[in-house]
């Protein structure tokens, strides 16, 4: 199977009381993981802590065999910029930009040019004169999971990804998201209360009990 692209190693963090600890688990290439619980059990925080966003109280992370929290802040930057994919449920859309212009700064960190196929599979390519102002819920997210995969990251890490959209549309978005780790030979890290959605990815987990149950380890 070849050497995981993610590697928790028992992961422990607390705020004003321990979320979790102990937590420990692999992601290879080609693979897809879920992770649910109840709210407040610590997901979205395990999501960041992996994603390079928020140093956990104890344990490791690697990302690509290198522990990132120990790596210099332009590498860590660097991982961020060129590997690493985020999909939020709130969309961080630049307001003032139109739905082309923030697509294209992404394609401009990475020194891409925007991915056409891309645009008319999210089905958006009638939106990209418009101001994210001008755009509804649904359409601004389809904008910002287009956005993210402009970049063509190794990994994506996606909170609610589909909270905003309608079920067909979560549908289709879905569908591409495995495609999209499928074919690239990616990761996906995905956190989720959709039980259905979960057990699409190839391993599930439960954050119960401060530890992380395997329901499809």
């Amino acid at each position: 199977m070849g050497a995981p692209l993610l590697e928790g190693v028992e992961l422990g963090h607390s705020f004003d009381y321990e979320l979790f600890e102990g937590l420990s688990f692999q992601l290879h290439e080609g693979e897809s993981m879920a992770v649910v619980g109840k709210s407040g059990s610590g997901k979205s925080t395990l999501l960041h802590i992996c994603s390079t966003l928020l140093p956990p109280r104890s344990g490791e992370v690697y990302l690509f065999q290198e522990p990132i929290y120990r790596l210099s802040k332009e590498r860590l930057l660097s991982l961020r910029r060129y590997k690493v994919g985020i999909i939020f449920q709130s969309h961080y859309l630049f307001k003032g930009f139109t739905a082309r212009e923030n697509i294209e700064v992404a394609a401009l960190m990475v020194g891409r040019s925007l991915d056409l196929e891309l645009i008319q599979r999210f089905r958006i390519a009638h939106l990209l004169e418009k101001k994210v102002s001008e755009l509804s819920g649904g359409e601004q997210q389809r904008v910002s999971i287009a956005r993210v995969l402009t970049k063509e990251p190794k990994i994506i890490f996606a909170d609610e990804p589909t909270g905003n959209l309608d079920s067909q549309t979560a549908q289709e978005v879905m569908d591409w998201l495995f495609e999209y780790v499928r074919l690239r030979k990616g990761g996906l890290f995905l956190v989720t209360h959709d039980m259905e959605l979960a057990y699409r990815c190839d391993k599930v987990y439960r954050l119960e009990g401060k530890g992380l149950v395997g329901l499809r380890p």
